[in-house]
C-alpha cells in the first residue's frame, strides 16, 4: 500500500490527476455546466438571437433596398437610353428640317435673284429704248433745224411754216433712224 500512496502521491506532484478526474469533480463540472447553460439559455441565447435575427434582417433589408435600387437605376438608365434616342432622333429631324429649309430658301433666293435679274434687264432695256426714242426725236429736231439753216442760208430767204415743214419731211424720210435704234438696216449698227 505504501507503493500505492507513492504513487498516487508522485501522481497529484507531476499533475496527471487533471487527466484522471475524479467523479466529484465531473460531477461538479456538469452542474456548474448545466446551471450555466440554463442562465445563458434563459437570458444570453435570446438577446444574441434577436440580435442575430436582427442582424440578418438588416441585411436581407439592404440586400432587397440594393435590388430595388439597382432596379430603379436600370429603369432610369433605360428610360435615359430611350430618350437619348428620342433627342437624337428628334435632333436628326431638326436637322433634316432645316437643311430642306435652307434649300428651299436658297431656291427662293435663287429664284427671286433671277426674277429680279429679268426685270431690271427689262427695265433697262425699256430705258434704253425710251432714250434711244428720245435721242432719235432729238436728233431729227437737230437735223430738222439744220436743214432748215441750211436751206434758209442756200436760198437766202426765209422759209414760210409750211415750207419748213416740207423741207424736214423730204430730209427725215432720206435718212436712215433704224440703225440708230439697234435695227439691222444696212449695217448702220456698226458705225
Amino acid at each position: 500500500m505504501l507503493a500505492v500512496l507513492t504513487f498516487a502521491a508522485t501522481e497529484e506532484e507531476s499533475g496527471n490527476f487533471l487527466v484522471t478526474p475524479g467523479l466529484g469533480l465531473m460531477i461538479w463540472t456538469l452542474i456548474a455546466f448545466g446551471i450555466t447553460y440554463l442562465i445563458l439559455r434563459r437570458l444570453a441565447f435570446p438577446r444574441i438571437q434577436e440580435a442575430l435575427d436582427r442582424r440578418a434582417n438588416a441585411i436581407e433589408e439592404s440586400i432587397e433596398h440594393a435590388a430595388r435600387t439597382r432596379k430603379e437605376a436600370d429603369e432610369l438608365l433605360a428610360e435615359y437610353r430611350e430618350r437619348l434616342t428620342e433627342a437624337r432622333e428628334q435632333a436628326d429631324q431638326i436637322i433634316a428640317r432645316a437643311r430642306k429649309a435652307a434649300e428651299n430658301a436658297e431656291r427662293e433666293a435663287a429664284a427671286e435673284s433671277r426674277q429680279k435679274r429679268e426685270e431690271l434687264m427689262e427695265q433697262t432695256r425699256r430705258d434704253i429704248e425710251a432714250e434711244t426714242r428720245r435721242a432719235i426725236q432729238e436728233l431729227r429736231r437737230e437735223v430738222a433745224d439744220l436743214t432748215v439753216m441750211a436751206t434758209e442760208r442756200v436760198t437766202r430767204k426765209t422759209l414760210t411754216a409750211e415750207d419748213q415743214r416740207k423741207l424736214v419731211e423730204e430730209a427725215l424720210a432720206d435718212l436712215d433712224f433704224s440703225a440708230l435704234s439697234g435695227g439691222p438696216a444696212n449695217g448702220g449698227a456698226e458705225r
